[in-house]
C-alpha cells in the first residue's frame, strides 16, 4: 500500500499549480483507448477492436462480463450461471485474456477459476473494449490472447460545468430480476466529484429443458425424461457496487483518485442434477442463498483504491506523460449450507507510466513501463493453490507511421515475473515483440496485416496447483518445471466503410510453442473422486476468422433501414489432440429500424454443432435464438429513454460449450425485460 501512497504523492506534486489536460488528439472516426498510449482510431487500427458504448449497455442483458459480451463476434463466455463468467475470445480464456479496469489489472481471483466473478459488474461502465488477439506488448503476457478493458468515468480528465448524472432501473421475467444504476458528476471549479452505485438482484432462472443435458444423462446411462421446463437451482445473485472519485483538472493536466466496493452473493450450480418445478413457475423471491441446501454460494467482496493522472510535457521528443494505478485488497468465502469452506485472498497493486511521444510527419510512439506486486492465498477445504506471491516488472515501446495512404507499427517488450510460494519459486524473463503494415487504397478502405511473437509466464496454478477443484470437476496438478508459453500470429484485417456500406473483416493464425493444457490423466482421485488433470505442454495451432458485414437499404432523414450481419469461427489443435471448450461457428443476422425517435431490431443467431472435442469432452448441440430489442424516447425530454426486449423469443435449449457447466446448466429460457435510462 505504501507504494501506492508514494505514487499518489508524487503525482500531486508534480501536477500542483498546473491546472488541465490540453487534448492534442487529432480528429479521428473513433479513439479505441486500450489500443495505445497514442490515439489509434477504430478504423486505422490492424487490432481487431470491438466497443460497447453506455447506450449499448444500458440496455444489455443484467449479467456477468462474458455472458455481456458474448455475441460479439469472437467472443463466448465461460458462463458459470448468472453470477459468475470470463469472456472467451477465439477459444482462449481465463490466464490468456487479460481483464482490467481502465487499463490496470483487476487484481482479483476471477482468471483462477470459472466460478470466481469479475469483481467490476459491466453496469459499472462507461464503455467496455475489446482487443481480440496478442495485446502482450502493452499489457503483458496474460494478453496473449486478448484483453478486455472496463472503463468507467470515477476519474475526469476534462472540466465538468454543473451536474450531471445518469440513472437506469430494469426488471427481467426469466429470472425475476431487477438492476438499478445511478452515476453523478459535478463540477467545482477546477475540481470534478463522481460518485455511483449499482444493486443487481436476482433468483433461480428459468430454462425449457431439464438442467442436465441429454447427452449426459445418455453417457451416465439415465432416461431423458424429455424437453420439461424447469429452473437452474442455486443461481440467485445479490450484488452491490457503489464508488466514488475526485480529480483537478488544469491547463496542463490532471490527476484524480477513486474508491470502490464491491459486495456480491451468488450461487454456484451444478451441484445437483435435479431441478424442480415447471417453467412457469413462482419465483421464491427470498434471496438468502444459504437456504439452498447442498449448493456452494460465493460471498466476494473487493475495495479498490485506483489513481489516474496526466501531465503535458516539454521534454524533448515526449509531450505526454500518463499515469495509472490500482490498489485491491479482495476475498471471496465459499459457503456449503452457510458455513465457509473455502476462502480465497488477494490484495496487491499494479501502476504503469507511460511517456507519449509528440507526433512528426505521422509518427507516433510511446514507451512505457509497468510493474505488479500481488498475493494470492486460498484456505480451506478446496484450497488447490499454495500461497502464492507474483511480481512482475515490464518495459515497452509501440511505435507507429501513418502515411495516410500506407504505414507501418511495431513494438517490443522486455518483462519479468517472479512466483513464490513457502515451499518453492520461480521466475521468467519474457520477450515479446510484433510488426505490422497498413495500406489505404482507396477511399473508405484499411488493409492491414501484422504479425507478433508474445510470451507468457505459467499462472501460480499451471504451477502449483495440487488439489481437488470443484468447479472444474477435476483433481488439478500443475507443474513447477513449466517454461514460458510462447505464440507466433499472424492477423490480417479489412475495415471498408463508404455509402451503405460497412464491412470489418479479420483472419488469423497462430502457432503455440510450449502451449500449457490441462489433460486428463484417465486417472482417479481417490478421495474427492474426481479425474486427475495435470497441467502440461504441448505444441497447437489456431485459426480462424471474424467478418462484420452492414447495409443501409433505406435512408430518409434521421429514419433508415439497415441489415447487419456477423460471424465467426474457430478452429484449434495440439500435439495431444484437440483442446477442451473450443466454441463452435456462429452465424447472426440482424434488422434495424430507425425512426427517429425509436428504434426496433430483430435478430437471429445460429451457433453451430461442437463434435470436434477433448477426452472426456461430450459433443454440443446446435441451437437457434430470435431475440428482438425496442428503445425510444417518446416524450419531449429526450433524456429518457425507454427499453423492452424479448431473448431467446422461441424458448431454445442453449448450452455453451466454452462452459465448463454446459451439460448441467444451460443459457436462461424466454426472458422478457423492461428498463427507462435518464441522463441529465
Amino acid at each position: 500500500m505504501s507504494k501506492f501512497h508514494l505514487l499518489a504523492a508524487s503525482g500531486i506534486a508534480a501536477l500542483i499549480g498546473t491546472p488541465a489536460w490540453a487534448d492534442a488528439a487529432k480528429e479521428v472516426s473513433e479513439v479505441v483507448v486500450t489500443a495505445a498510449p497514442y490515439v489509434v482510431s477504430m478504423d486505422s487500427s490492424t487490432t481487431s477492436v470491438e466497443v460497447l458504448r453506455r447506450d449499448d449497455l444500458d440496455t444489455a442483458p443484467a449479467a456477468g462480463l462474458g455472458d455481456v459480451l458474448s455475441g460479439l463476434p469472437g467472443v463466448r463466455s465461460t458462463f458459470f450461471g448468472p453470477g459468475a463468467s470470463r469472456p472467451v475470445i477465439r477459444g482462449l480464456a481465463g490466464p490468456r485474456v487479460m481483464v482490467l479496469t481502465n487499463g490496470v489489472g483487476m487484481i482479483d481471483a476471477s482468471a483462477l477459476s470459472p466460478d470466481h466473478q469479475v469483481a467490476t459488474d459491466p453496469q459499472e461502465a462507461e464503455r467496455i473494449e475489446v482487443l481480440r488477439g496478442p495485446s502482450a506488448l502493452a499489457y503483458g503476457g496474460s494478453a496473449i490472447g486478448g484483453v478486455v478493458n472496463i472503463i468507467d468515468d470515477r476519474i475526469s480528465d476534462k472540466v465538468v460545468q454543473g451536474f450531471h448524472g445518469r440513472m437506469l432501473a430494469a426488471t427481467s421475467t426469466v429470472d425475476d430480476g431487477t438492476t438499478a444504476s445511478a452515476a453523478f458528476k459535478a463540477g467545482v471549479g477546477n475540481w470534478v466529484f463522481s460518485l455511483d452505485g449499482l444493486r443487481r438482484e436476482s433468483s433461480n432462472y428459468d430454462i425449457p429443458v431439464p438442467a442436465e443435458s441429454r447427452r449426459a444423462m445418455q453417457a451416465e446411462g439415465e432416461a431423458y425424461p424429455g424437453p420439461n421446463g424447469s429452473s437452474v437451482e442455486n443461481t440467485a445473485v445479490d450484488l452491490y457496487a457503489y464508488g466514488g472519485g475526485v480529480s483537478y483538472v488544469g491547463e496542463k493536466g490532471f490527476l484524480g483518485l477513486a474508491v470502490k466496493r464491491t459486495d456480491s452473493t451468488y450461487g454456484v450450480p451444478g451441484h445437483s442434477h435435479e431441478a424442480h418445478g415447471d417453467h412457469d413457475h413462482d419465483h421464491d423471491h427470498d434471496h438468502d442463498h444459504e437456504e439452498e441446501e447442498g449448493g456452494v454460494v460465493i460471498d466476494l467482496k473487493q475495495t479498490r483504491y485506483d489513481l489516474r493522472g496526466g501531465l503535458d510535457l516539454d521534454l524533448g521528443v515526449f509531450n505526454q506523460l500518463k499515469v495509472s494505478a490500482g490498489y485491491a485488497d479482495y476475498e471471496h468465502a465459499e459457503l456449503e449450507n452457510g458455513v465457509v469452506g473455502t476462502r480465497f485472498l488477494s490484495d496487491g497493486w499494479e501502476a504503469r507510466a507511460e511517456l507519449v511521444q509528440v507526433e512528426r510527419n505521422g509518427w507516433q510512439g510511446a514507451v512505457g513501463f509497468q510493474a505488479l506486486s500481488r498475493n494470492l492465498d486460498a484456505v480451506g477445504d478446496e484450497a488447490y493453490v499454495p500461497s502464492t506471491e507474483t511480481k512482475e516488472y515490464g518495459v515497452f515501446t509501440l511505435q507507429r507511421l501513418d502515411r495516410d495512404t500506407w504505414g507501418v507499427e511495431g513494438g517490443l517488450r522486455l518483462d519479468h515475473r517472479e512466483l513464490k510460494t513457502p515451499d518453492m519459486s520461480r521466475d521468467f524473463t519474457n520477450v515479446s515483440a510484433s510488426i505490422g503494415a497498413f495500406l489505404r487504397p482507396a477511399d473508405g478502405w484499411f488493409l492491414g496485416l501484422s504479425g507478433s511473437r508474445t510470451s507468457r509466464a505459467p499462472t501460480e496454478a499451471e504451477l502449483f496447483a495440487n488439489g481437488a477443484h470443484a468447479a472444474t470437476r477435476g483433481f488439478e496438478v500443475g507443474d513447477p518445471n513449466l517454461d514460458s508459453e510462447v505464440s507466433y500470429s499472424l492477423d490480417a484485417t479489412i475495415h471498408y466503410g463508404a455509402g451503405p456500406w460497412e464491412a470489418d473483416l479479420h483472419a488469423f493464425a497462430v502457432k503455440y510453442d510450449g502451449f500449457i493444457d490441462l489433460r486428463a490423466t484417465g486417472a482417479e482421485d481417490p478421495v474427492s473422486g474426481f479425474a486427475i488433470y495435470d497441467y502440461l505442454q504441448t505444441d497447437a495451432e489456431f485459426y480462424g476468422a471474424e467478418a462484420e458485414v452492414s447495409y443501409r437499404l433505406w435512408q430518409d432523414g434521421d429514419r433508415s433501414f439497415s441489415l447487419e450481419g456477423a460471424a465467426d469461427y474457430v478452429h484449434g489443435e495440439t500435439d495431444l489432440g484437440v483442446p477442451a471448450r473450443i466454441p463452435p461457428w456462429s452465424v447472426t443476422g440482424r434488422a434495424v429500424f430507425d425512426g427517429g425517435w425509436w428504434t426496433g431490431k430483430l435478430e437471429l443467431r445460429q451457433v453451430g454443432e461442437q463434435d470436434r472435442v477433448a477426452d472426456f469432452e461430450l459433443p454440443t448441440d446446435s441451437y437457434r435464438m430470435i431475440n428482438a430489442s425496442l428503445s425510444a424516447t417518446p416524450f419531449d425530454d429526450k433524456n429518457l429513454k425507454l427499453f423492452a426486449e424479448a431473448r431467446n423469443i422461441n424458448d431454445a435449449e442453449a448450452r455453451e460449450h466454452a462452459s465448463f457447466l454446459k451439460d448441467l446448466a444451460p443459457l436462461p429460457g424466454r426472458s422478457f425485460r423492461i428498463g427507462a435510462g435518464y441522463k441529465f
